[in-house]
């Protein structure tokens, strides 16, 4: 059987534009020579979709699409395509639906048989599960077609690891039952190190079965989630027969009885991954909420230079805004290196001084007063970097630019920050990367991606600093960023104890981390969205309390 793969970048409820992008793919499959077209997990109306599923007639919308859908493809091709679903449910049910559309119709419908409820998840609010897994029959062939997370049970991470949770293992339904061709249609968001562990897991499932594995992945950015691509074919042997683009649209086909050999893409490294990610979550984000252009504080330092070039590749660098708000404890290097990126990247740049609205502020008498009891303390800091995320909401109101909050996980996680100030914006593109990727990736932007100094290089070596009082370091108030990293992954992404910690690292210093970690969750939960690139990111799968006390023993 010649079967066509596409992964596509849905709009999250547009069901006539994604629906329109399932048509233009089934042509180019036609076109191919191809039997079969298999697209990803809730095509029709995007991944993932959340509480408009909860909305009275949208489940049954996208029904409709998907039979309108089915008259307007080839009747000769099969679709196989993704959708939310009320076919034979019970009244008021919905289901993680696959359907297969062949001579007009829809032919045939299967439902998920295990909703992930974890992390982002929550497909257990949504769905009804599936009782069963059973083949499909198409064209002489059985289809073992199932979808996403029926394809990770027993994985650790997820909810199906742990016996008393669920026993179902779908795959093997499937297998019992006889299938010439296992096919998974998933929308599988991006984490570090997750697309190769999805190849793990596909290529277990080969071993065990010996039989031909197809999985088809989505691609492109919906709120906090990216979702990477790298759908991929493996034959009854193990061997990678196609891969394809990694955070791109793509689209191939292959001959099931002349299974090609692929050679496997190379490592990526780490930093590279992020990168991508960034830009296409950033991007899409942007897009799929009508946004054309960007503004963002330039104060020359790291975050605020990987957030330009992130935008610019986003954007375009004709679409971005950058000011420089340089205040009296600003040094020379801060304007310069912020000119410097701005000319680098060739987008827009303004130098916006805010002394004499600092100096407004301190000669009012209640602000005044606090402020000049303590000269460039704690209240005089947060003012200043408010000042300046007014002035950057200022030119977001007027324009209708996207503002973009600068601040990384690591300054985010203890508290570094001003709410209402480097806080504010629209979009937290670094929300989700630790002081050190941030680092690496503007490392690896001037050393692989562009090969030149597009990140100045004094924003990479010289020590960060917030320049909102005389002689300001981080790490004046932080431990040294590669030891507070460290820590945070362990607090926060292997949820380890301070116990625990402490025997890695020095105890104090756990401890502040830890109680700082606890403190800001307010802020936390007052920051712009971000994209999500680990485990655990600040955000819809990290649920923890504001009004709370917990003492670390």
């Amino acid at each position: 059987m010649k079967i066509a793969i596409a992964q596509l970048n849905p709009i999250v409820g547009d069901l006539a534009g994604n629906s329109a992008l399932v048509a233009g793919v089934a042509a180019r499959a036609g076109a191919a020579g191809a039997e079969l077209l298999v697209v990803s997990e809730l095509a029709i109306s995007g991944y993932p979709p959340k509480d408009l599923l909860l909305r009275e007639g949208f489940a049954a919308a996208c029904d409709r699409s998907v039979e309108r859908l089915a008259g307007e493809v080839d009747p000769a091709l099969g679709v196989l395509v993704g959708h939310p679903s009320v076919r034979r449910l019970p009244e008021g049910r919905v289901g993680n639906a696959a359907s297969l559309l062949v001579g007009g119709r829809v032919e045939h419908t299967l439902y998920k048989c295990l909703l992930p409820n974890y992390d982002v998840f929550d497909e257990r609010r949504y769905f009804l599960p599936a009782e069963t897994a059973q083949p499909l029959e198409f064209r002489g062939k059985r289809l073992g077609v199932h979808i996403c997370e029926d394809a990770w049970y027993g994985e650790p991470g997820t909810s199906y690891h742990l016996p008393h949770e669920s026993r179902r293992d779908p795959v093997a339904e499937l297998a019992a039952a006889g299938v010439d061709l296992f096919i998974n249609v998933s929308a599988s968001p991006f984490e570090i190190d997750k697309p190769h562990r999805r190849s793990q897991i596909v290529a277990r499932h080969v071993e065990r079965h010996r039989v031909p594995f197809v999985f088809v992945n989505q691609v492109g950015g919906n709120d906090d989630l990216v979702f990477d691509g790298n759908s991929l074919v493996m034959d009854a042997t193990g061997q990678l027969a196609l891969h394809l683009a990694p955070f791109a649209e793509d689209f191939a086909v292959f001959d099931t009885n002349t299974m090609p050999r692929f050679a496997a893409p190379p490592s990526r490294p780490r930093a590279a991954d992020l990168l991508d990610a960034l830009v296409l979550g950033l991007k899409d984000y942007a897009r799929k909420s009508g946004f054309h252009d960007c503004v963002l504080g330039l104060s020359g330092g790291i975050d605020s230079a990987v957030a330009c070039y992130l935008a610019a590749k986003a954007f375009g660098p004709e679409h971005v805004h950058g000011l420089a708000m340089p205040s009296r404890y600003s040094s020379e290097h801060s304007v310069s290196d912020a000119r410097r990126l701005a000319e680098s990247l060739g987008v827009d740049f303004e130098i916006v001084p805010i002394d004499d609205i600092h100096r407004a502020y301190e000669n009012t008498r209640i602000a005044g007063t606090d402020l000049k009891s303590q000269p460039a303390g704690l209240a005089d800091q947060n003012l200043q970097a408010r000042i300046r995320g007014a002035l950057v909401m200022i030119r977001s109101n007027r324009h209708g630019w996207l503002a973009l909050a600068t601040g990384n996980k690591s300054e985010l996680a203890v508290g570094y920050c001003t709410l209402y100030g480097d806080m504010a914006g629209g979009f937290a593109v670094l929300a989700d990367v630790f002081k050190r990727d941030v680092y690496a990736v503007a490392r690896y932007i001037n050393e692989h991606r562009e090969q030149r100094d597009a990140i100045p290089p004094g924003s990479i070596t010289k020590p960060p600093s917030a320049e909102l009082a005389p002689d300001q370091f981080d790490q004046d108030t932080l431990p040294p960023y590669p030891l507070l990293d460290a820590i945070l992954e362990g607090l926060i992404e292997k949820e380890l104890s301070v116990a625990t910690l402490c025997r890695q690292y020095p105890p104090e210093t756990v401890r502040w981390v830890a109680r700082r970690l606890d403190r800001n969750e307010f802020k936390r939960r007052q920051m712009p969205p971000g994209i999500k690139l680990s485990q655990r990111a600040f955000g819809s799968g990290r649920r923890m309390p504001m009004a709370a006390k917990f003492e670390w023993e």
